[in-house]
């Protein structure tokens, strides 16, 4: 009797056909404009850790915490020896404290957009509805406004003791609306140089070296060369070694037009002429890093 020969398996046998539920979407079609600002609400609430790990919350909260904090002890020394006026003006507060801001900008411009670089999730972006003027608006504005909450926060929390110490009214809320333009012009500043800086690398650890090396460097080498051309009696340049540093760019706008004291060598900050070369280069510098990001990612998103 024959043996049964074994049925030979024949290719295809094991295919299975799976129905995994993909259906059409059959919902409203919410165009550009709900793209452009969900990506801004998301980005603006990254730049706090918000729907991150907690981890990455806590650089920025504490930033933020150490941003007001002087803010509340000024309050607290001025309630409490009924002082006539508060230790600090508005306008010089984020002067002062500018190596924090200068830190904060290192930390999330990377944030917002090496990642998106690194894993090239940028041309998803850019297939639709959304454009590359989009994103570079959305990442720009959610930056910005993270840095003027960092430092409007502080000006609120003096204003707001200011009042409670019974300091006078018009004076205090002269000094708190010239804060809150200083600073507005100052998160613009910042935000448009540390996304520029930023973009160039998807490695977050370069792009925050970078970001420091051009806020906290420059200050510091213009700062010296202002000291030494004071000393040295050469005081009609100090103004103009201003213009190559961000911070001081901000410090002689407001020393010049709202009236802020200036931390220049001698406190004589830029004459109302010096003062509009400092506006038209600060307006320069933001305009250039938007014009800068459009081309980056017109590159990127082909």
């Amino acid at each position: 009797m024959a043996a049964e020969q074994p049925t030979a398996a024949v290719p295809g046998d094991q295919t299975r056909i799976h129905n995994i539920g993909y259906r059409s979407y059959d919902g409203p079609r919410l165009g550009r404009a709900y793209a452009r600002r969900s990506l801004y609400s998301q980005s603006l609430r990254g730049a706090y850790g918000l729907g991150r790990s907690a981890k990455s919350k806590v650089l920025p909260m504490l930033l933020f915490v150490v941003m007001c904090l002087p803010a509340a002890i000024m309050v607290a020394v001025a309630v409490a020896t009924k002082a006539n006026d508060l230790p600090l003006d508005y306008t010089r507060y984020a002067i002062v404290l500018q190596a924090v801001i200068s830190l904060y900008v290192a930390s999330q411009a990377p944030q917002s957009v090496s990642r998106d670089l690194r894993f090239k999730t940028v041309p998803l972006y850019f297939s639709r509805p959304i454009e590359t003027a989009d994103y570079v608006r959305a990442k720009y504005a959610s930056l910005a406004s993270a840095l003027f909450i960092l430092t409007a926060a502080p000006l609120l929390v003096l204003y707001v003791g200011a009042l409670l110490a019974k300091l006078d009214f018009a004076d205090q809320t002269k000094g708190f609306a010239q804060g809150l333009v200083s600073v507005a012009l100052l998160s613009l500043l910042f935000a448009g140089l540390g996304l520029v800086v930023a973009s160039v690398t998807p490695r977050r650890g370069f792009g925050i070296a970078a970001v420091i090396a051009v806020l906290t460097i420059t200050y510091g080498a213009v700062s010296t060369l202002q000291a030494i051309a004071d000393v040295q009696g050469s005081s009609g340049s100090v103004a103009w070694i201003g213009l190559f540093s961000p911070i001081t760019l901000i410090d002689g706008v407001q020393s010049a037009f709202l009236g802020a004291t200036s931390a220049f060598p001698g406190g004589v900050g830029p004459s109302n002429g010096e003062g509009a070369v400092y506006v038209l280069v600060t307006l320069g510098l933001i305009a250039g890093a938007y014009g800068l990001l459009m081309r980056r990612y017109q590159k990127v998103g082909l």
